[in-house]
């Protein structure tokens, strides 16, 4: 898929699952809960023990699927590689990092850099992003910057639960991230997809 293909994918399914984890083993078995109920694009955090090593398990075993694995957490361009070369079918970093950003750019993958203010915003634009994530979530901030840049791309992550969805996309963000409100094994994934897909 190419990069575009993977941010219409994004907006579409609207959910992206932020994957975290103290260990490969709960990683894989997240993101097995999540695929079961109903989650299409995963995110699995260089935080992650070995997180290289369970992103090319994930991305090899979802290969020939409709689910979408990319990575996150991703700080340098040097993770970014890492990642790329893992499979990862987007990158996300929670910072402005023009290195991730020309890196990925470069290998035609779809990166999603992290903002928090208008200054941001316009220097990750500049260098050529097309999707952005507003982190940490704040619905004031979401609303004002759509003010000045309509057309922008957000996804928001932090700050996301299954009773403020409808907000998020009412604001204007095109699609949210959520770590462990959703990832967790208490979390009732279908309510969350279910939720998303009448939105």
């Amino acid at each position: 898929m190419r990069k575009e293909e993977i941010f219409r994918a994004i907006e579409q399914n609207k959910l992206v699952a932020v994957i975290r984890g103290s260990s490969q083993d709960g990683a894989y078995a997240a993101a097995e809960r999540l695929i079961d109920g109903g989650v299409k694009l995963l995110e699995l955090t260089f935080t992650v023990p070995q997180a290289q090593d369970v992103l090319a398990g994930l991305c090899g075993r979802y290969a020939d699927s409709d689910i979408i694995v990319g990575a996150g957490t991703v700080l340098d361009a040097e993770t970014a590689r890492i990642a790329i070369l893992s499979g990862a079918r987007f990158v996300v970093s929670p910072t402005p990092s023009v290195e991730v950003i020309r890196l990925c750019n470069r290998y035609s993958v779809a990166v999603i850099p992290g903002i928090a203010t208008a200054g941001e915003l316009l220097s990750v634009l500049e260098y050529g992003a097309d999707f952005v994530k507003l982190f940490p979530g704040d619905l004031n901030v979401l609303k004002a910057l759509k003010g000045p840049f309509p057309n922008v791309r957000f996804m928001v992550t932090g700050g996301v639960d299954q009773k403020n969805l409808a907000d998020w996309f009412k604001a204007g963000a095109a699609a949210v991230g959520a770590g462990s409100n959703l990832t967790s094994q208490k979390a009732d994934i279908k309510k969350w997809t279910d939720t998303v897909k009448a939105l």
